[in-house]
């Protein structure tokens, strides 16, 4: 065979040859291997190498190698090379890591390119289309050429993960002003504010009301803007899936921090995903204070198409910076985030992909609906359960199809990577990076969209861990509103009229209904014990009748939108715990509260939520590994089977190619097996 055109693309030659990229391999390993992964590579429209080097047949390094021998180009670890023989400003210096290359000069001060192929396949046509091009290169691996950035880019990368969206956009970023604040009011004239204030209430009174009355209006539009989500919701459907020679490369991020009891099943629910390893990157975020995480990840046997990074220490400690850390060295079209408890649906990746494949370019994100996995831990993760169902099965998939802004969920947001980029990547002093993110997206012109694929995650089972995690909801909401309400009009323009309410009831509404609600609960109690309104005042009796509707109004779309959801997800038992609305309700105030004394005191102060603490799973036990294992065996074997229909004189070295990858054989058995963590026995069948 020999490449025609585009990554992947092969056409038989009379004599049946090896692929360019493949014959630096030849004589070390066999024959029937490098057919066998060349066939394989034709099907998936990748590099040849690519598909030995993502099973673990061989290290990046030991083809790299072996490539810089055949083609006489010598091979360069940068481990001696310093950050003055590299002319690129620093913020092109970051990014040669994702684009796989970097210029240096020689002691001679002779320019270079030192090169991390992605490609082989490409970067062998253009040496040979150019022959004089060997001598002004030097072959590296992606992880040398990674350590190398980050050794001498240390400062801009931290620059980067902390700033990039204050740099790009400053007023849509929560980062404090550097500008000094001007000098305090002496307490004198405190004192004359706070008695002029007192003073006035009398005189204001009317004006109160008013504003009462406002606030009940703004409370009671929120709950009627939940309520669409009965009404508008789509029904579920899935996007013609793509061929896996079409799916695009993946980039999946997860940070964590004191995630140790976590990471096991992280990365067991991430060697599930159904998508080829060819096309897919793993990066694991840690933060540098943290060796109990990094520990127990060197006990696993991590996969080839994993990787390990660290954080910067500097800025605030924050999930958002660390996720913006690893923007620089991802190489995938798609970046998909997850929390060290979720668990994915094995298909989300291909159902995110065609989703993205049949919308426009101005998709730019999608969220996958989240559900809670340890339901019948008690009746807190019950009313979580509850919720979820509730946003993700009815008011997100009603405001997409709204066209509204979406506040993302905190996981499963699958993004454009170029998109994501433009925008400024996340914004690491907001505490609630996802929220923020949808309604930047949107103000920027792009659309969010809700797929029908379920991550399962964990929800805080202890009151004291639900109390912290909505308390950064809250402050994270409050950050969101403050930052994007700066400048109104400029908001108004950009969202546009109904965008823009849209964007003050699900944000700022949230926010306002958690705070207003014991004030309202208050009045309407007070109504109610005294038979009718303080003073018999018509205007007060106004009032009070709007905090009873409201507060009501409130109970009656949280019950609807739950009960509604749950019967969805054909949970209709978990039902009862609705009863508790009026308690719940009283625990959001307590967090919203909580957040806005957190909001003046500590803004971007990020309280972690404890994972793996979970008594309970929804989940059904199962083989995991054997059944990623059985799927992409199924998909190998109806790839062969294709191949065998169109070419029969095939027919003999195809079926020796589904002997070498079928579990037992003792070459695939060092290789394939161990990089999944598979224990197989010689007769094939799995332990």
């Amino acid at each position: 065979m020999y490449r025609v055109g585009g990554v992947g693309e092969f056409r038989r030659r009379p004599g049946g040859g090896l692929a360019s990229e493949l014959q630096c391999l030849r004589g070390l390993l066999p024959d029937t291997l490098l057919f066998a992964a060349q066939t394989r590579a034709a099907a998936l429209n990748v590099s040849a190498e690519r598909v030995l080097i993502a099973h673990g047949v061989v290290s990046e390094e030991y083809y790299i190698r072996a490539l810089a021998r055949h083609c006489d180009i010598p091979f360069n670890s940068l481990t001696g090379t310093d950050r003055r023989t590299c002319p690129l400003d620093d913020r092109l210096f970051t990014a040669s890591a994702a684009a796989g290359i970097v210029p240096i000069r020689t002691r001679r001060g002779m320019p270079l390119h030192v090169v991390a192929p992605a490609n082989a396949g490409r970067f062998l046509h253009f040496v040979t289309a150019n022959p004089g091009a060997a001598r002004r290169f030097h072959l590296t691996t992606r992880r040398h050429l990674q350590r190398y950035v980050m050794r001498h880019g240390a400062a801009a990368l931290a620059e980067q993960a902390v700033s990039s969206l204050s740099q790009r956009y400053p007023a849509m970023s929560a980062k404090p002003s550097s500008r000094r604040r001007t000098k305090r009011p002496s307490r004198p004239r405190h004192i004359g504010l706070v008695a002029a204030l007192l003073i006035g209430t009398v005189a204001l009174a009317p004006l109160l009301l008013v504003v009462e009355t406002l606030l009940a209006l703004v409370f009671i539009a929120w709950a009627a803007l939940r309520l669409t989500g009965l009404f508008i919701a789509p029904p579920t459907q899935r996007p013609t899936p793509l061929r896996d020679h079409d799916l695009p490369t993946y980039s999946i991020v997860a940070a964590l921090y004191h995630e140790a009891p976590s990471i096991a099943g992280l990365v067991q629910a991430l060697c599930e995903i159904d998508y080829p390893r060819e096309k897919l990157e793993i990066k694991i975020v840690l933060e540098p204070d943290d060796p109990e995480t990094r520990a127990a990840l060197d006990r696993l046997d991590l996969p080839p198409h994993f990787d390990v990074l660290y954080a910067p220490a500097c800025g605030p400690r924050t999930k958002p910076k660390a996720l913006n850390a690893a923007l620089p060295f991802i190489t995938g079209s798609f970046v998909v985030v997850f929390d060290a408890e979720d668990r994915p649906a094995p298909d989300q990746l291909r159902i995110a992909a065609a989703t993205f494949f049949a919308n426009s370019c101005k998709l730019a994100c999608v969220q996958a609906r989240l559900a809670i996995d340890n339901t019948a831990d008690g009746w807190l993760t019950g009313f979580f359960t509850a919720e979820y169902a509730a946003l993700f099965e009815l008011f997100l998939p009603a405001l997409a199809a709204l066209r509204a802004p979406l506040p993302l969920g905190g996981t499963s947001n699958h993004l454009r990577v170029d998109v994501l980029r433009k925008i400024g990547g996340w914004d690491s002093y907001n505490v609630t990076e996802d929220a923020d993110l949808g309604m930047r997206l949107a103000r920027l012109g792009y659309r969010t969209d809700v797929i029908d694929s379920i991550t399962a995650e964990e929800a805080p089972n202890r009151v004291r861990a639900w109390l912290q995690q909505r308390t950064r909801w809250f402050k994270g909401w409050m950050q969101t509103w403050l930052v994007h309400m700066r400048d109104p009009q400029r908001l108004f323009r950009e969202l546009g009229p109904f965008s823009f309410v849209t964007f003050q009831l699900v944000v700022g509404g949230n926010v306002l209904a958690a705070l207003l609600h014991p004030v309202f609960l208050i009045a309407a109690t007070y109504a109610l014990l005294t038979g009718g309104a303080p003073l018999g005042d018509v205007a007060v009796a106004l009032s009070t009748g709007l905090f009873l509707t409201s507060v009501t109004i409130g109970y009656v779309s949280s019950i609807a939108l739950g009960w509604s959801g749950l019967i969805r997800r054909g949970m209709a038992a978990t039902a009862w715990v609705l009863l508790l609305t009026p308690l719940h309700w009283l625990m959001l105030s307590c967090a919203g509260w909580r957040a806005l004394n957190q909001l003046i005191r500590a803004p971007y102060r990020w309280e972690k939520t404890e994972h793996g603490v979970a008594r309970t799973t929804r989940r059904r036990p199962h083989h995991s590994h054997l059944n990623a294992r059985l799927r992409r065996l199924e998909r190998l074997e109806r790839d062969l089977s294709r191949i065998i229909a169109r070419d029969k004189a095939r027919h003999r070295r195809a079926r020796f190619i589904v002997s070498k990858m079928m579990p037992g054989q003792k070459y695939w058995r060092r290789s394939a097996a161990a990089s999944s963590g598979l224990r197989l026995r010689s007769n094939g069948r799995t332990n």
